[in-house]
């Protein structure tokens, strides 16, 4: 079994949490982005049951193309020949796709023995996941 699912929008990474002085919260744009991956998750799983074997995970973000760049330059990054090598960082993104998806996609992240993380250049910024048994 496996799903594979689409984020819409410029890719976010996972903030680490704040301090108020006397306690650690999670950041509201963290906290809005999980939800909103859940919610793709769920929009097209809609009865979806949690794994509980081990998964192997495919991350793609896909990083829309800065406004001024060269007609040369989009084509090379298009063609995968220039990849961003930008924030967000490739563990951030892969922490905030994960810990969004624990208890809905599968019981805990810790399931996932096997990883594949791309950052690609699209005229569409999204992420696309993918999850498996392993």
């Amino acid at each position: 079994m496996k799903i594979n699912f689409v984020i819409p929008g410029r890719v976010q990474a996972k903030q680490r949490p704040r301090f108020n002085g006397k306690f650690a919260y999670t950041p509201k744009q963290t906290v809005e982005y999980e939800n909103w991956i859940r919610t793709c998750l769920l929009d097209k799983y809609k009865e979806i049951k949690p794994f509980e074997e081990p998964l192997k995970a495919k991350i793609i973000a896909y990083y829309e193309i800065p406004k001024s760049t060269s007609k040369k330059k989009e084509a090379e990054m298009l063609a995968n020949i220039i990849s961003p090598t930008k924030r967000p960082d490739a563990d951030n993104i892969v922490k905030i796709v994960l810990d969004a998806m624990n208890k809905f996609a599968f019981k805990d992240d810790t399931q996932v023995t096997k990883l594949e993380i791309e950052k690609k250049y699209s005229r569409t910024p999204r992420i696309y996941v993918k999850i498996e048994e392993y």
